[in-house]
């Protein structure tokens, strides 16, 4: 039986609803057990000026309850019977927020952290979740041997996870992004399911992880957006990107199949992730080109710490941020639903018309001189009160 839209939009409800119930309550329990993170003495990577508790908790709760539901419908039967796909994403992501947790309470080192969502990715690998299929644009498919499998599938997974952990610098960026990024992923597994194009089997449990992640992420939003109550931390980061790699291995992974035909677009599913996803694996790229190999060290040039310098506020640059992901989903989403190639154009307009905000905006350059003119302006004091200025 062919899961159903009706079945999909109940688990978003209940993965949205039972999340957002339950974010009042992990975040008393991490203000009572200290899971709180203070500002930065010198600002150095931290943009928030009070202590926020941190904790994922209700975003892994919010999956596992949701998860819960949905192998109770008659819909979702094929998904859950006969299969090790949802256990090995519940085991899973439990250890990816496991890790995530210990490094919010104890700050582990990089070294173990990665050794954490290595072990998570080889839980999925284990339990049958691995890539099969790897089809690159304009080239020929790639199958991918039994024995490299393993380690393309850990390598994925540690990927996503980090993306999404290096964008979560902003109060309701990383969840807002996932919601996007989830949502379109979902609507692109409708039309290439068995009901559409028929490149999807009905025992996939792609498309319910995505509509689950979605959901969680919208449940979690109205705690987290500018001015948050609660930040996700590593534990709910690290496990949206473990929710996010697990939806798109056993779609875009699995399919031997080119899905496209359209004028302008030439792509398979396994490369959807990578335009859904645009703005953090970008970021992701970004931040490891800047730190020259500096893997662990954080400071403040993401793109979302970049929009804030140019003057954008903690909720425009979030707000851009989600535009552009929108955006990038469309360019995707919308020749699947089309023969029209010439439909992206207009999408490639709206997204001129985000970069033209980002940089053209009124008060940016304003914003942008009186920031550098406070730098210097403090760094001219500091001179001034030198021991021993003869000026002091």
């Amino acid at each position: 039986m062919t899961p159903t839209l009706s079945a999909y939009i109940s688990v978003f409800g209940v993965a949205a609803v039972v999340t957002f119930a339950l974010t009042f309550l992990t975040r008393r329990l991490a203000i009572r057990f200290g899971a709180v993170v203070m500002p930065d003495p010198d600002n150095s990577r931290r943009v928030h000026t009070r202590p926020l508790p941190t904790s994922g908790a209700s975003l892994f709760l919010g999956f596992l309850v949701a998860m819960a539901v949905a192998s109770r419908f008659e819909s979702f039967r094929a998904v859950f019977d006969g299969s090790s796909e949802p256990l090995a994403i519940v085991l899973a992501g439990s250890v990816m927020f496991a890790v995530g947790m210990l490094d919010d309470l104890l700050e582990v080192s990089p070294p173990a952290k990665m050794a954490g969502i290595v072990f998570s990715g080889s839980v999925l690998s284990l339990l049958g979740v691995v890539m099969i299929f790897l089809r690159i644009p304009f080239f020929d498919l790639v199958g991918i041997s039994p024995d490299l499998a393993p380690l393309v599938t850990v390598l994925w997974v540690a990927g996503m996870a980090n993306a999404v952990n290096f964008i979560d610098g902003l109060d309701g960026l990383a969840a807002g992004i996932v919601a996007i990024a989830a949502g379109a992923f979902f609507l692109y597994t409708l039309q290439i399911g068995p009901d559409n194009a028929g490149l999807l089997s009905e025992t996939s449990v792609g498309p319910l992880i995505a509509v689950i992640a979605c959901g969680i992420c919208v449940g979690f939003l109205p705690h987290n957006f500018h001015p948050a109550r609660i930040q996700m931390g590593d534990a709910g980061a690290l496990f949206l990107g473990l929710l996010m790699a697990a939806a798109t291995l056993v779609v875009g992974g699995r399919t031997d199949q080119p899905f496209s035909g359209q004028t302008y677009f030439f792509y398979a599913p396994i490369f959807i992730p990578f335009f859904i996803l645009g703005v953090p694996i970008f970021d992701t790229a970004f931040a490891i080109i800047r730190r020259s190999g500096k893997f662990s060290v954080a400071d403040k040039g993401h793109l979302h710490h970049r929009l804030m310098f140019l003057g954008h506020g903690q909720r425009r640059a979030v707000g851009i941020l989600w535009a552009w992901t929108a955006i990038l989903s469309g360019l995707v989403l919308f020749p699947t639903y089309t023969d029209r190639g010439n439909a992206v154009i207009p999408f490639l307009v709206l997204g001129l018309g985000v970069l033209l905000y980002t940089f053209f905006h009124p008060g940016v350059r304003a914003s942008g001189n009186d920031a550098i003119l406070a730098s210097e302006t403090s760094g001219a004091e500091e001179v001034l009160s030198t021991p021993g200025d003869p000026s002091t």
